[in-house]
């Protein structure tokens, strides 16, 4: 039962935030729901598939073989329980800041992380929309990660669970007062922060890579929170056709010969024409 947790969880979170995101849309859809949710969820089924194959053997090996040494980093030096906690903690979500980046700006990894941001629009929907073989990669990432931190199984579990939640979150299409959502910001990612690295603009594409915490973004100089939600157009200039995102065209992608990513279909490249009216990176947009 335990191990059904925290899928169960997620899929009560994932169904109050679609709901709820249809009462307080952040961004208008462009495209069908129906259509989209057919792929997405298609999609996200094998990812699921994929993850308890494959990753989920490979971190409680890599969380056992860390225990018995014990290896890590957390182990270097004694540390209070709370102080390990906490350590493993942000060290997992840096090293998931990382694997982001990297799923960016590697050629290769990119080739299948661009599966989950073809999406043509942004909901709670799109949070586990991810290619199998991306999953399937993120398995070796997972024990280098987990072995290196020498997360205890407990503290990884907490991470497990505040990691999907803010997936979740941030993915989602709600629309919070933007009040609220600024405080937030200064912790956590949200959903107008995400919703900027969706952007077709590969500047705003390649920014916002936290996960769970914005300062890794504030630290390295990735954060880009002044483009107002209604200036964002969602997805992947060079894969914005209707039927990239069909299930088939989309699983087989990766495998194809790639298109200019940057390049509509009529072999414009994407940018942003006017400069937002706040300049100052740091302070979320509207």
């Amino acid at each position: 039962m335990n191990n059904l947790l925290a899928p169960i969880l997620a899929i009560a979170l994932l169904v109050v935030l679609f709901l709820i995101e249809r009462l307080y849309p952040l961004r208008k859809d462009t495209r069908s729901l129906l259509g989209r949710l057919t792929a997405n969820i298609a999609i996200s089924a094998l990812a699921f598939v994929a993850a308890v194959a494959l990753v989920q053997p490979a971190v409680q090996w890599a969380l056992r073989w860390s225990a018995d040494k014990p290896f890590g980093l957390v182990h270097l030096v004694p540390l209070p329980v709370w102080a390990e906690f906490a350590l493993s903690f942000l060290l997992m979500d840096l090293a998931f800041y990382y694997w982001h980046v990297a799923n960016h700006r590697v050629p290769f990894l990119w080739r299948f992380h661009n599966v989950h941001h073809i999406d043509p629009d942004l909901d709670v929907s799109t949070a586990f929309r991810f290619h199998f073989g991306e999953i399937a990669f993120s398995a070796a990432f997972s024990v280098v990660q987990v072995s290196l931190i020498g997360i205890s199984p407990w503290a990884f579990a907490a991470y497990h669970l505040v990691f999907q939640t803010e997936v979740l979150f941030h993915h989602s299409n709600l629309r919070l007062p933007i009040g609220l959502e600024r405080l937030l910001s200064y912790v956590v990612v949200t959903p107008r922060m995400h919703g900027i690295h969706h952007s077709q603009v590969e500047r705003e594409n390649k920014s916002n890579f936290g996960t769970v915490f914005t300062w890794w973004d504030r630290l390295h100089r990735t954060l880009g929170l002044n483009i107002p939600q209604e200036a964002i157009v969602v997805g992947i200039p060079g894969y914005s056709r209707a039927e990239d995102n069909t299930t088939g065209n989309a699983l087989l992608m990766p495998f194809r010969k790639q298109r200019d990513y940057w390049r509509d279909p009529d072999g414009a490249v994407v940018e942003r024409e006017k400069t937002p009216a706040d300049t100052n990176p740091t302070r979320l947009a509207e």
